[in-house]
């Protein structure tokens, strides 16, 4: 059998630091001065395409070590840690890929798009402070980022909520195009007297307005006095009026005052800063022709103020709108950044978050939960790497064809994108999936598709994300133990290997004659794992009382410390993000139960540990 041969469309890039050739896929770069044209662009790609691929690259992810996402992380610890990264740090690359998989050939249409949070419409927001991971902004200066175009010439964005906010921050007029049903309660004194008043006054102004054209030899200051007696306006071309209103009772008594006229007035709310009504502007047009022009022009300076204030939010709202499937290299982490940044802000809970976050984007894929499903031996640490595993193990040739022809020899930005479409690609061609299948009446196929998407709870805790900003996939089935089994220690010597604090441990109790393991979280803590069931309890039962002996009490007098997991959740819940873990727990220690969440309940969860979980403290 002859195998597909690979074809690509590359340029070659050599690196001033080591002069490697690097092969680089054609990625668009679109920046706010070639936004609108790459916006319809992308729109035809989309409508054509089976998938959308996205990457991100924030200023940061976490700024402990603690705080990064790990093994020994429940779903709902990982998401606080999440929801943390993605409140704190700064969105600067959005890269977005619709692509097609039609057998063995991946058809793919890259965009990377800078953005940056400016406060282009002066009504504060989304100008807010944030925070910068130095080792992040080095791995981007090092690839060539340009941070100067980025601050300059990066798209700014209004998340849903800060939308309808910010629209009644300006205090634009809104039509009212519904029309206001009767009240059903009776009216008041106040109603009437406040209805008899309004409808004199829209009487007058209107019989002025429409006045034979003798009128116009009026003297100039007799039409001055009576535009400030009917107080008359002009709104654009047309005549108008503004009418005060107190309440939103009244709002809907002038509409429906409004009614018994002619339908050549056009009602438009003029909003509070607080959210409310200030005042109704009623526009006076010459015909029915002449309203609905009056109309569509409402509408298309409505359309234009919208797509100024959602600005790069528009390429999410297209995605959620086409309901095709996204694909990403870490869900959790991606998925929350993209809802804090273009939904809502972030819910307090998983559940809360994966119930919004699926009314947006019903069908999410992760590729770190799919290589689970292929089960290699070993943890495989970047998408090459994965890529190559499979190409070594499984016959599954993909042809990738890029649409862009060339390449900007300056710009390789956005590049992890082709990579996750190249490797779901190969995923799908390993595992049995059609990909068309989501789109068809097949109910075997959509049931097997089903299987593998929105995986948010079983791969939170593995999938982790290095330092330089490089994707790391968990690929190594770690052994599953309780919550309950896991014990954290702080307060031991400085400087101690988990190798060292492990034997320490084991010649210091009858306890730790039983298999266990050691791993240091961070420089003040680690963790300590019963195999067996029921010790970890008895060994925080043993450090309170007096009657411990041996080598654990002279431990515990140079201050040594223990605490279960649900100690750890409520540092996670409560918020209490200090650098060292062990500050944190001491705090967590020091809170009552009462003021951890209200209603939650403890639920047992199991984790997938992993002996190889130590952190080199050089690193840290």
């Amino acid at each position: 059998m002859v195998a597909l041969i690979q074809r690509r469309l590359f340029c070659t890039k050599i690196s001033q630091n080591n002069r490697q050739h690097r092969l680089q896929w054609s990625v668009k770069q679109v920046t706010k001065s070639n936004f609108n044209d790459s916006l319809q662009e992308f729109k035809s790609h989309l409508s054509s395409s089976d998938f959308v691929a996205v990457s991100l690259q924030n200023t940061g992810s976490f700024s402990a070590a603690w705080h990064r996402i790990s093994s020994f992380d429940t779903p709902e610890t990982a998401y606080l840690k999440a929801r943390r990264a993605a409140d704190r740090f700064q969105l600067l690359q959005f890269a977005v890929c619709p692509f097609i998989i039609s057998g063995s050939k991946l058809t793919a249409h890259p965009y990377n798009f800078q953005l940056f949070p400016r406060d282009e419409l002066n009504i504060g927001m989304p100008s807010y402070s944030f925070s910068c991971q130095t080792s992040y902004l080095t791995a981007m200066a090092r690839q060539g980022f340009d941070f100067n175009a980025c601050i300059y010439d990066g798209i700014s964005y209004l998340s849903r909520a800060q939308e309808l906010v910010a629209k009644v921050r300006m205090g634009n007029p809104v039509a009212i195009n519904h029309v206001m049903k009767p009240s059903s309660s009776p009216p008041t004194v106040a109603d009437t007297v406040f209805v008899e008043r309004v409808k004199s006054r829209v009487k007058h102004w209107k019989k002025a307005c429409t006045d034979s054209p003798s009128r116009k030899t009026d003297e100039a200051l007799i039409k001055s006095l009576r535009k400030l007696v009917l107080r008359g306006e002009q709104y654009g071309s047309r005549p108008c009026m503004t009418i005060d209103v107190c309440s939103e009772r009244q709002v809907q008594l002038v509409l429906e005052m409004l009614g018994e006229f002619s339908d050549d007035l056009v009602a438009l709310k003029i909003p509070t800063k607080g959210g409310g009504t200030q005042a109704v502007r009623v526009v006076l047009t010459t015909s029915k022709e002449d309203k609905s022009l009056f109309e569509r022009e409402l509408q298309k300076v409505e359309e234009e103020q919208n797509k100024k204030l959602r600005g790069f939010r528009e390429v999410i709202d297209l995605i959620s709108a086409s309901q095709k499937p996204v694909v990403s290299h870490n869900s959790l982490n991606d998925f929350s950044v993209i809802h804090s940044k273009f939904i809502a802000p972030l819910p307090l809970n998983l559940d809360e978050f994966l119930r919004s976050l699926h009314s947006v984007f019903p069908h999410i894929f992760d590729v770190n939960h799919l290589m689970k499903e292929v089960g290699p031996p070993e943890k495989v640490t970047n998408i090459p790497a994965a890529i190559s595993y499979l190409k070594n193990r499984f016959f599954a040739p993909i042809d990738i064809e890029i649409s862009y022809a060339s390449l900007d020899e300056g710009k390789i930005h956005g590049q992890n994108v082709v990579r996750i479409c190249h490797l779901f690609a190969k995923l799908c061609s390993v595992l049995k999936i059609i990909p068309g299948a989501i789109q068809s009446s097949d109910e075997n196929a959509t049931s097997l598709l089903d299987g593998y998407a929105n995986v948010f709870k079983s791969c939170c805790g593995s999938s982790q994300e290095s330092v330089d900003g490089g994707i790391r996939i968990w690929t190594k089935s770690p052994r599953k133990v309780g919550c309950e089994d896991l014990v954290f220690l702080w307060g031991f010597r400085d400087r101690l290997s988990a190798g060292m604090l492990k034997s320490l441990l084991q010649g210091s109790h009858d306890l730790f004659s039983e298999e266990f393991d050691v791993c240091l979280i961070d420089k003040s803590c680690a963790i300590v794992v019963f195999l067996r069931p029921n010790l970890s309890q008895a060994l925080m039962d043993l450090m309170c009382s007096e009657g411990i002996t041996g080598s654990l009490r002279e431990l515990v007098s140079e201050g040594l410390r223990a605490a279960g997991y649900e100690t750890y959740k409520r540092a996670c819940s409560l918020g209490l993000w200090e650098t060292d873990l062990a500050c944190s727990l001491d705090k967590a220690s020091a809170t009552p139960d009462c003021f951890s969440q209200a209603g939650s309940e403890t639920k047992s969860s199991e984790i997938s540990w992993c002996n190889d979980l130590m952190i080199n403290l050089d690193d840290l």
